[in-house]
């Protein structure tokens, strides 16, 4: 294996943990631990600003608010990992340029990887500055997925044809059903980060009902306002139960549209000789996302299983990936 290929495996693995990591920190309500950026308290470590912190949790009258030493560490690790992680894509970026006669493929992937890992940065500090609003919350998860399936796409150009690339034959019907499927779930990753970011995955404990109906009772009029703050409409106030019921309820509504269209996919790739093991994968994975994702409603979102929900959706979004290059052909390993 290449030093550039190895480099871009053990940062496409790293991006996954980070997304499961920068979960946690959200479920546990770290994310403003550090309410400043890129520091914490303009210190380097936790540990440096201890008397700020103290200080902090004395005003707020304990260490159930959103600043304590144990919180301040997890947003630290995972703005930690994220700096790492930036410094590797930048390698990626040069090696890209530096091997592309060797490699026999553009630098354009990787150069824009590099833009989106910047971009990325700017939203990890908005979230901070902007006090956890829902759509900046929300827009740093589809930067982190965004990361993932480029650094997906970018290691399954170095690997064997004969691992990757569908058998050539006319599969035009195929290719268009795996782009849907990818933005089906694209779609519906960006909606459950919205349930997410807004609190709103307890608001429903019955399943599969939701408050012990099949349709309770919703208000959409500020459930999907982008521009307000955390728990509020946008005039300020405080966002009632049937606005996080609209939004948690819409979610479990594109789960069937996503189980639906992935299934009619995983059809169609069992009934091609050449990728029916992408159907047994993708299969896998919806099965134990949709697991997943009933358990938290039915267990009350443990902890442990809302960051597995958060890496089950990106291993799906990984998977749809390595089904659109497969069946993609030849064409994308010049590109």
């Amino acid at each position: 294996m290449s030093s550039y290929k190895r480099l871009v495996a053990f940062t496409t693995v790293l991006t996954f943990l980070l997304i499961m990591l920068g979960a946690f920190v959200r479920l546990t309500d770290a994310g403003l631990g550090c309410p400043d950026w890129p520091g914490c308290y303009g210190k380097l470590t936790p540990t440096h600003a201890a008397e700020e912190i103290a200080q902090a949790v004395e005003i707020q009258g304990g260490t159930h608010g959103p600043v304590s030493m144990p919180k301040a560490w997890k947003e630290m690790a995972h703005r930690y990992v994220a700096t790492f992680l930036g410094l590797l894509i930048i390698g990626i970026m040069v090696m890209a340029w530096k091997k592309r006669a060797e490699l026999k493929q553009s630098p354009a992937l990787a150069t824009w990887l590099f833009f989106a890992v910047c971009l990325q940065g700017a939203f990890g500090a908005w979230t901070v500055t902007m006090l956890l609003k829902p759509a900046i919350v929300t827009g740093h998860l589809i930067g982190g997925m965004t990361i993932l399936g480029m650094l997906t796409w970018l290691w399954l150009r170095q690997t064997s044809p004969a691992r990757t690339v569908a058998p050539p034959r006319d599969m035009g019907g195929l290719r268009l059903l795996a782009r849907v499927g990818f933005v089906a779930v694209a779609a519906q990753i960006i909606l459950g980060g919205w349930v997410s970011t807004n609190y709103a995955a307890v608001v429903c404990t019955d399943f599969p009902t939701c408050q012990g109906s099949f349709w309770p009772h919703m208000e959409f009029k500020d459930a999907f306002h982008i521009v307000r703050h955390l728990g509020e409409t946008p005039e300020g106030e405080i966002l009632n139960v049937a606005s996080l019921t609209a939004i948690h309820f819409i979610h479990r509504i594109g789960a069937l549209v996503v189980t639906g269209i992935l299934g009619f996919l995983a059809f169609a790739l069992w009934r091609n000789p050449g990728t029916k093991p992408l159907a047994i994968k993708l299969v896998a994975v919806l099965a134990l996302q949709i697991a997943m994702g009933i358990g938290n409603v039915v267990f009350q979102l443990p902890l442990w299983l809302a960051v597995a929900h958060n890496g089950g959706a990106a291993l799906l979004l990984v998977t749809l990936i390595l089904v659109n290059y497969r069946v993609a052909g030849n064409r994308h390993r010049i590109s």
